[in-house]
């Protein structure tokens, strides 16, 4: 090899180990995602518990070294008594994607219409875009079981599958990861709450265009 030929290799070796240095140190950093790839039981996601372990185990995967990883996850309890709130259990921002993109500075912030949620942003813990309305596959369903201000349904009837155990009849709240549905509405363009799924199996989450993904915040 000539050393024209040596040098030459040597930069492109040079520039790919900076890019990769770098994608590893915004993973690393990264606060938000989106899961690639669901538990693979529908909405059983073995409780809120299981959720939260599921978004800690795909985001040390990628180098993320924090253990405060937690599911935007809300539930419901009988009786009228207080469920948990998906806002109250991710921390208090600001949130960045594995690209370095705030999509939120705060609570509010993520709550609001300001929010940087969009197909664009919400990528899974890879940096990769996840498939939505107008993909061949639409997986922008994402659950949630939550309102639009990010608390417990009140709408009465089974908003959360369970609790996040059914995998068969049933019912979660989903949001649109790629804020588009099948009209230019509120709902349809909410990231967190835009309607219910058909019930809580795997088939029947695909056939209203979701995954069983979910959303994953880092709390610290």
């Amino acid at each position: 090899m000539t050393r024209i030929g040596s040098l030459l290799l040597a930069a492109v070796t040079s520039t790919v180990l900076g890019l990769t240095i770098t994608a590893q140190a915004q993973q690393a950093d990264m606060s938000f995602f989106v899961t690639s790839v669901g538990k693979g039981n529908g909405a059983d996601l073995g409780g809120i518990a299981g959720a939260d372990a599921h978004c800690q185990a795909l985001a040390a995967a990628v180098g993320s070294t924090s253990a405060n990883w937690r599911a935007y996850l809300s539930t419901t309890e009988p009786g009228g008594t207080a469920g948990i709130n998906a806002r109250e259990r991710i921390g208090s921002g600001p949130w960045k994607n594995a690209k370095g993109v705030v999509v939120a500075t705060n609570v509010d912030n993520l709550h609001s219409d300001s929010v940087n949620i969009t197909k664009q942003t919400a990528l899974n813990e890879k940096g990769e875009v996840i498939s939505g309305r107008g993909d061949p596959v639409n997986a922008h369903d994402i659950l949630t079981g939550s309102d639009p201000r990010g608390n417990y349904s009140t709408a009465g009837g089974d908003t959360t599958c369970g609790n996040w155990t059914k995998s068969g009849e049933g019912s979660a709240i989903v949001g649109h990861h790629d804020r588009a549905g099948l009209k230019d509405t509120r709902h349809m363009n909410s990231w967190n709450s835009s309607h219910g799924s058909r019930g809580c199996s795997q088939d029947q989450l695909k056939a209203s265009g979701g995954a069983g993904l979910v959303y994953c915040f880092r709390t610290n």
